[in-house]
């Protein structure tokens, strides 16, 4: 197979001028009480503000708006964990493209609800993502469904850079952006712009250690598999994928991991300081900057908060529960 193009500033751009029929910039807001507890200056990049409530609807609309007429015709297929399904499903709706989305058998179920809503058919498969990808490429290949990797995709990865187009038009002076990893596309597609713009701006991505796999790749420069036992499932995969790893080799400036109970006291921090709805895999910047402050004090920070779909069991676990008064 060749090597997949690494996309460049100029497929962000036009990136851009796609998905801007179809999509708003979403803000990029401060907050002082953020501020005041990581000791820093910190811009959050509200994705959750998104129609399904993450960032990677950018890709699904750069990639499907490309599409030939035979592949819209025969329908394409993924899998997710859910945010990447929404986004794929969005954008097939947008364009009359029929769509599957394979999810594992315990995926967030307000995701599964609006990738249907969306006229997806949705296929439960397995424990964790890697099954249900596996088995979505079988698929794939028995249907003749046109196959859209999460992460091994160039167009989704131009797409999904146009949130940091948008922060650093926001905040040309940003010193740190610091992005979520699960595939790798968000991180990847930050990068692309950053170096593209400023080298000094400094890239770190931040997983959680329940799920290391794309860390220790980046870590080895080298492709590698690990468990996944992490409550963030837009985190949650096993393998590391060649073209994101590619790009965050090269031009990542960092790479930390998180616990979850790092990202479960994150999530909190984000849902009652921002008053904005926020998933774990959301709030993991947060977590990251939290974690060393250090690192961060006197800098402008933006975070990306990546995703809001948190589900309603989710939220009645952040927190212990109350007694009625009497």
């Amino acid at each position: 197979m060749a090597e997949l193009a690494i996309p460049d500033l100029s497929d962000v751009l036009a990136a851009r001028r796609r998905i801007a029929p179809y999509l708003q910039p979403t803000p990029l807001y401060s907050y002082p009480a953020l501020d005041a507890l990581t000791g820093t200056r910190v811009f959050v990049k509200h994705e959750n503000h998104q129609p399904v409530g993450a960032f990677k609807v950018r890709g699904g609309i750069n990639l499907i708006s490309q599409l030939g007429p035979d592949d819209r015709r025969r329908g394409v297929i993924t899998a997710s964990t859910g945010n990447h399904g929404q986004s794929v499903a969005y954008a097939a709706r947008v364009f009359g493209v029929p769509a599957v989305v394979c999810v594992p058998e315990r995926a967030n179920p307000v995701k599964l609800e609006s990738m249907r809503a969306l006229g997806a058919e949705v296929i439960s498969h397995g424990q964790d993502f890697d099954d249900a990808r596996e088995h979505c490429e079988k698929l794939a290949a028995e249907r003749g469904f046109r196959y859209i990797h999460s992460a091994n995709e160039p167009a989704l990865i131009a797409g999904v850079a146009t949130c940091t187009l948008e922060i650093l038009e926001a905040l040309p002076d940003a010193d740190v952006i610091v992005v979520p990893i699960g595939g790798g596309s968000g991180a990847a597609g930050a990068c692309i712009v950053a170096t593209a713009v400023r080298a000094s701006i400094e890239v770190v991505g931040v997983q959680s250690a329940a799920a290391p796999a794309a860390h220790r790749s980046w870590r080895a420069r080298a492709l590698v598999e690990d468990s996944t036992v992490t409550l963030a499932e837009g985190l949650a995969t096993r393998t590391a994928f060649e073209l994101t790893q590619r790009i965050l080799w090269e031009r990542l400036g960092d790479f930390v991991l998180v616990s979850d109970a790092e990202l479960t006291h994150a999530t909190r921090l984000m849902i009652e300081k921002t008053r904005n709805l926020v998933e774990p895999a959301g709030a993991a910047a947060l977590a990251a900057v939290l974690a060393a402050p250090g690192r961060f004090a006197g800098r402008r920070v933006a975070i990306v908060c990546s995703g809001g779909n948190i589900s309603p069991e989710q939220l009645v676990q952040l927190w212990p529960a109350v007694p009625a008064p009497s």
